[in-house]
């Protein structure tokens, strides 16, 4: 696939990354010569120095000839034009833009997005799908990475094995019929695991496999059975009733929403330094407290009573500020949760003391790929920095899936089926099992794999 991005800084930068490991032609335009040297000192892509609201660059990236234009410059209103342009001059099929605004996030325009308007395929806004994500976790104590398939129905949680968990040592056969040892079908934990990261390496278990200390399990479970399947790994906290976010930008406030939004039982106190957004912010939230001042301030933490909190969400544009939060929070006996903009920090978790990370360009990568992706794809999460996948897609009449036994089935390596959901019915597959016509799948690749998974699933050579 031809894919023209506009903007090379860290959304662009590793939604590219992640294009280019998946062998499609790329072509990136930024106005910044450093941010273009970057880039291309470090993937094998094409570059072009000016304005991505400029035609005559568009022109000069391919874009008569390209598949998707994905724009996530910092500026809202260059990213519309650059889609307003790819749509009236070069008839791009796929048109994607990044907006931040909350103004233009307003559901009151969203007429405007179409094609006798402003001709957008699909907006991404990543402050808003972080807040998502975190609201998801710190619904989930213990668990981690938390992403939603089939419209929540399934989950994928990322668990990290500690000396202390049950299973470990365990054979995955022993655990699979540990899941599935009651003789009443419907008892049975419908949970699996898809992929295990040890010392940083992804890879897909089988059955011989064993949990070892500090493994990370990636686990895909139905909803309904989360807390039976972060028990069975050793993991019982007591639910988050108090947290303190530090940051009112746009994730902060957006998380304090959500949470108000789906009637949270959560209490939540928000602390920002701006008089103005600060002020802002109060008038926009009914439940959460504000208060204005320093986050690092011990007295402004006090006055947020945070001995009682039970985890402390460091939400601010700054790394270092937001890991000196989570030493804060240490000192204050709660757990802690930070976003990175470095994913190198991301290595030094545990150095760090830091209990949770959240790196926001890998939720807004994964919101793109689906849209990349040959197939019925519904749904991808990217997990483990890019070493893999997990995509939802549907089995269409074509697909070479279907009607044969998957231990019949030539599956490549790489490759796993997790969960299938048939008619509502969602159920952990077997050997024996054979996926049907229009059955929902959800399933793990490698990075190596992603073609092969998609030409399972493909239904034509059409992009």
């Amino acid at each position: 696939m031809k894919v023209i991005i506009c903007g090379a800084g860290k959304v662009g930068t590793s939604i590219a990354r992640h294009l280019v490991d998946q062998n499609n032609d790329v072509t990136v335009i930024d106005q910044s010569q450093d941010l273009i040297d970057n880039i291309r000192d470090k993937f094998d892509l094409k570059t072009i120095i000016g304005s991505a609201s400029n035609p005559s660059m568009l022109q000069d990236a391919g874009a008569d000839s390209a598949d998707m234009l994905i724009a996530v410059t910092l500026q809202d209103e260059i990213n519309m034009v650059a889609c307003q342009m790819a749509h009236t001059f070069f008839k791009i099929p796929r048109k994607i833009a990044r907006i931040r605004s909350e103004d233009f996030l307003n559901p009151i325009w969203r007429n405007l997005y179409n094609a006798d308007n402003m001709p957008i395929d699909l907006i991404i806004s990543p402050e808003l799908e972080v807040a998502k994500s975190i609201s998801r976790q710190i619904q989930s104590p213990g668990a981690y990475d938390v992403a939603p398939f089939m419209d929540d129905r399934i989950q994928l949680i990322n668990i990290t094995i500690n000396e202390n968990c049950p299973l470990i040592d365990t054979e995955l056969k022993n655990i699979h019929e540990l899941f599935q040892e009651d003789t009443d079908e419907s008892k049975n934990l419908r949970a699996t695991i898809v992929g295990i990261n040890r010392n940083e390496k992804l890879f897909i278990p089988d059955k011989s496999d064993k949990l070892l200390d500090k493994d990370t399990v990636y686990l895909l479970t139905d909803r309904s059975h989360l807390d039976r399947a972060v028990s069975a790994f050793g993991i019982d906290e007591k639910p988050i009733d108090k947290i303190i976010i530090i940051g009112g930008g746009n994730i902060g406030f957006n998380l304090a929403r959500e949470l108000e939004e789906i009637n949270s039982h959560i209490s939540v106190t928000l602390i920002e330094s701006s008089k103005e957004r600060s002020n802002y912010i109060a008038d926009h939230l009914k439940k959460a407290l504000v208060l204005r001042g320093d986050g690092l301030d011990q007295s402004i933490l006090d006055e947020a009573n945070v001995t009682e909190a039970d985890m402390i969400l460091a939400l601010t544009n700054d790394d270092e500020t937001n890991i000196i939060t989570s030493a804060i929070a240490r000192r204050n006996k709660c757990k802690s949760l930070i976003l990175v903009n470095n994913s190198e920090y991301s290595n030094l978790k545990e150095v760090l003391g830091i209990d949770r990370i959240i790196d926001p360009r890998m939720i807004t990568a994964s919101q793109i790929l689906k849209h990349v992706h040959k197939g019925k794809i519904e749904s991808v999460y990217s997990i483990s920095n890019n070493q893999g996948e997990i995509i939802h897609a549907q089995a269409l009449k074509n697909s070479k899936l279907i009607n044969v036994p998957l231990k019949d089935m030539s599956i490549p390596d790489g490759i796993r089926i997790g969960i299938i959901c048939r008619e509502g019915k969602i159920s952990i597959p077997d050997k024996e099992t054979i996926i049907h016509e229009n059955d929902d799948v959800v399933f793990i690749s490698l990075l190596k794999s992603i073609r092969k998974a998609e030409d399972l699933f493909q239904v034509s050579e059409i992009y």
